[in-house]
């Protein structure tokens, strides 16, 4: 299968804590650590896990930052086709609690893509058996649109509405207000909608409840668990699976990832 995202890319630096510091304080942490990261990255390198490749359409800036980022996911094989601005890398912290959740501060804008940029191959994405759109604009939706199984971040709603077109599905957590997606938020509605609700499984519409798959280990890192989730989710509908089985094989990929350091340490693998 031939399978992309669209969508942007942060530097993070990782530190592993006993907890989150409160205002004023001093605390050591146990571990640190820096990569590519955010959702593009994230969903990129789950899709090549399951897959064996996968196209990034993505910005980087020009500094050292935006080179390592790149250097990174091309590494793990990820074929990057980026253009290079003249502005700096998004970058950020995250600390990891003993709980394993992130709390993440992010630093400068975020570098996403237009449609109209004639520096990049659109034509990839006509021949993509499947996309997942997390960030760039209106046109850049409608350009992965041609392919044949789209699905979207509803933390981009507003330029999706803008981009007016039907989507094979749609991913929100439930738990996050910046990522929720209420009926009549699309026109037209996507074909399938699904509310995310962490260790409680979700809520597909239509298909209702959706069970949570058991971490195969300690929970270690929460940080990428909803990318991975909907990168899974990508490639099930792309591969022709029936909706339920592509989920159970979403949640397998959230589920796995919380059992490492970071994005990348633990993602589930189908090509060996």
């Amino acid at each position: 299968m031939r399978l992309a995202v669209v969508g942007h890319v942060e530097w993070i630096d990782f530190l592993r804590v006993s907890r989150v510091p409160a205002q004023g304080e001093i605390i050591h942490a146990s571990r640190g650590w820096g990569d590519a990261a955010g959702g593009g990255a994230v969903a990129a390198v789950q899709l090549a896990n399951l897959a064996g490749d996968a196209m990034l359409f993505t910005t980087f800036g020009a500094d050292e930052r935006g080179r390592h980022a790149r250097e990174r996911l091309e590494a793990q094989r990820v074929r990057v086709l980026a253009r290079e601005i003249d502005l700096p890398q998004r970058y950020g912290v995250t600390f990891i609690d003993n709980e394993g959740e992130r709390t993440i501060t992010v630093v400068g804008e975020r570098l996403t893509l237009r449609g109209d940029d004639p520096e990049l191959p659109w034509s990839e994405l006509e021949q993509a058996d499947g996309i997942y759109f997390v960030s760039g604009d209106a046109e850049t939706v409608r350009k992965a649109r041609k392919a044949r199984v789209l699905v979207a971040a509803s933390r981009s709603l507003g330029v999706l509405q803008e981009a007016g077109v039907e989507l094979d599905a749609i991913v929100g957590s439930d738990l996050d207000p910046n990522e929720r997606y209420q009926r009549g938020d699309l026109d037209p509605p996507p074909r399938l909608v699904v509310h995310t609700e962490g260790a409680d499984g979700g809520l597909l519409e239509p298909g209702g409840h959706y069970d949570a798959v058991d971490p195969p280990g300690p929970i270690v890192d929460s940080y990428g668990c909803g990318d991975c989730f909907a990168a899974g989710l990508t490639y099930g509908l792309a591969a022709g699976m029936p909706v339920a089985e592509a989920v159970k094989l979403a949640a397998r990929c959230g589920a796995t990832v919380l059992t490492g350091n970071g994005p990348y340490e633990r993602q589930l693998t189908l090509t060996g």
